[in-house]
C-alpha cells in the first residue's frame, strides 16, 4: 500500500504545483467545485467518497467526492468545496489541509464545470453524513485505485446516446463518470511521479 504520511502530501502538492492547470470558462454552464478528500488510515493512504442518496436532485445514487454547486455567499470555489463538504458529511473546513488543484472537467448532462480541490484531512474523523445528501462514506484504499484491474471502461447509453465512460470498481462499489475522471487525473499524476 501507499505510505500516506507528510512526504506523500507534499510529493503531491509539488506535482499539482508545477503542472499547468486546464480552466474552462463557458458561461452559461454553472460552475461547482469538489473535494478530493484523502486521509492517513494505518499509514496508509486512503480516498474518501460519498455514495448519494435517491433524494438529490442530480447523479441520484451514484459515487462522487463531497462538493456542490458555488454559492454567491463563496469567496471562491475552494470555499464552495469546503462548505459543501461540511454541509454533506461534517467534515469542517478548518480541519482540510488543501494540497492542491485538478484540472476543471465538464458534466455534459447537467451541464456543471467542477473545480477539484485535493486535501487531507485527519483521521479517525467524527463524520456527520446529511441523510438527505448522503447514503454511505465509502474509504478506498489508494494502492487499490492504482491497481491497473480496478480501471475499465464501459458503455452506457444516456439521453440516447451511447458513450464509453471510464470506471473504477472496489468491491461491490462502481465510480464513474465525472468522479472516475476526476479520480483517473490524480492517479495518473501519482503514477507518473512513481515512474520517475
Amino acid at each position: 500500500m501507499r505510505h500516506c504520511g507528510k512526504d506523500f502530501g507534499d510529493e503531491i502538492r509539488t506535482i499539482l504545483s508545477k503542472r499547468e492547470r486546464r480552466v474552462i470558462e463557458h458561461l452559461s454552464f454553472v460552475h461547482a467545485a469538489v473535494l478530493v478528500p484523502l486521509f492517513n488510515k494505518d499509514g496508509n493512504c486512503y480516498l474518501l467518497f460519498t455514495k448519494r442518496t435517491d433524494q438529490v436532485k442530480y447523479h441520484k445514487g451514484e459515487i462522487s467526492f463531497p462538493g456542490g454547486v458555488i454559492d454567491k455567499r463563496d469567496a471562491d470555489l475552494e470555499e464552495t468545496a469546503l462548505r459543501e463538504t461540511f454541509e454533506e458529511i461534517g467534515l469542517k473546513k478548518t480541519d482540510v489541509q488543501i494540497i492542491g488543484t485538478l484540472d476543471d472537467i465538464v458534466t455534459t448532462i447537467t451541464q456543471f464545470i467542477v473545480t477539484p480541490f485535493v486535501g487531507f484531512f485527519p483521521y479517525p474523523y467524527p463524520f456527520r453524513p446529511s441523510p438527505i445528501e448522503i447514503a454511505e462514506l465509502i474509504e478506498v484504499p489508494l494502492s487499490s485505485l492504482l491497481n491497473e484491474n480496478c480501471f475499465g471502461e464501459r458503455e452506457i447509453t444516456r439521453g440516447g446516446q451511447k458513450e464509453v465512460v471510464y470506471a473504477y470498481q472496489y468491491g461491490k462499489h462502481i465510480i464513474w463518470g465525472a468522479t472516475a475522471r476526476i479520480l483517473k487525473q490524480l492517479l495518473d499524476l501519482i503514477s507518473s511521479a512513481s515512474d520517475k
